[in-house]
């Protein structure tokens, strides 16, 4: 289902958090749970995967993450402040140490001027740490396509906050 080099990856993380003794989440909007299928297809997994929260509309951002309206009504769902207030909701509202959030345009349509298709915001909160963010601008390389490079950098992301 997923290329060797995010089985590879996912493998890396799941090992070196398990070593850590970390517990990870992630809350995903425009992938739509593929971090948490990416993590929890490599067998052993729930040793570390602690729950995957997948918060495609506004409310579901939320009322399960603990998003304020007033956030997504200034900034819009596909911003930092909004990624970063996921990963953290994720971390807040879970048993994890380490949480990713991902906000993205993986299109084909629903972009704008200011939001274009490839855009993608995406944080991973830990405890006692400052949280991390990345934006992606990836332009229209399809959907499948994006939403696989939002995994990959969310991957990455909780890598760098294990070291």
């Amino acid at each position: 289902m997923f290329p060797d080099r995010l089985r590879n990856l996912a493998l890396l993380i799941l090992d070196d958090a398990e070593q850590a003794r970390l517990k990870i989440a992630a809350a995903e909007s425009c992938t739509g749970g593929l971090v948490a299928a990416l993590l929890t297809e490599i067998p052993g997994s729930s040793s570390v995967f602690e729950r995957g929260f997948v918060t495609y509309s506004n409310k579901a951002k939320e009322e399960m993450l603990g998003v304020p309206g007033d956030v997504l009504a200034d900034y819009g769902a596909v911003s930092e402040p909004v990624a970063r207030m996921m990963a953290e909701g994720a971390l807040q509202n879970s048993r994890a140490n380490i949480a990713v959030g991902i906000t993205g345009v993986a299109g084909p349509g629903g972009g704008t001027k200011m939001k274009p298709v490839g855009l993608v915001h995406i944080a991973c909160a830990r405890e006692n740490r400052a949280v991390v963010h990345e934006m992606l601008q990836l332009g229209d390389i399809g959907r499948s396509a994006i939403r696989m490079e939002a995994v990959e950098t969310a991957l990455k992301l909780i890598q760098v906050q294990m070291r």
